[in-house]
């Protein structure tokens, strides 16, 4: 018998060997909330280069079985992304993440995506709560976002985008993926 769990490793991502996979990624129309739709290959080496350079966030490739399957972010809210929106705690680590387009969706394959990016998250002791801030208007997100024990506080103005801010403790996750 087949062990049914998806296999993910996560890689930090290489911006410049990286950039076409993500750009097909970033610009497919399924990313719109990513906000790269108009993003030639140059801009997306460039906002992954940054990124590489920032010592508070971090993209990570995340594979299934393998292959690419998924982009994620980790950065730290009180330097990047919500920096005087709200009031961060000790522990509190920022994330995004974007499933690559399938030609054939999986059932279930988002979901299990956040479980492993939430678990890669909570693996480091030292973080407590992960924060999110979707678009307000991505309910797919914020389901799956509430699937895996986040828990909305209110909404914010960004310069980009009105967010729904949410929060997920450790146990709030473990709870969720328990249930």
């Amino acid at each position: 018998m087949t062990d049914p769990t998806p296999a993910f490793t996560i890689r930090p991502l290489d911006p410049l060997k990286d950039a076409e996979l993500l750009h097909g990624w970033v610009t497919h129309p399924k990313a719109v909330f990513w906000m790269m739709q108009d993003a030639k290959l140059e801009d997306v080496e460039r906002a992954y280069m940054e990124i590489a350079a920032d010592e508070h966030h971090h993209a990570l490739l995340g594979l299934h079985d393998g292959e690419p399957a998924f982009l994620m972010e980790r950065y730290d809210p009180a330097h990047r992304e919500l920096t005087g929106l709200y009031e961060p705690q000790p522990g509190d680590v920022g994330m995004h993440f974007l499933v690559a387009p399938a030609e054939r969706p999986v059932h279930g394959f988002t979901r299990a995506v956040i479980t492993a990016v939430m678990t890669h998250l909570f693996a480091d002791p030292a973080t407590r709560r992960v924060v999110v801030e979707p678009d307000v208007r991505n309910t797919a997100v914020h389901a799956l976002n509430a699937a895996v024990g986040f828990v909305p506080e209110r909404e914010i103005q960004k310069p980009e985008k009105r967010a729904l801010l949410s929060f997920c403790t450790r146990e709030q996750f473990e709870k969720a993926v328990a249930a």
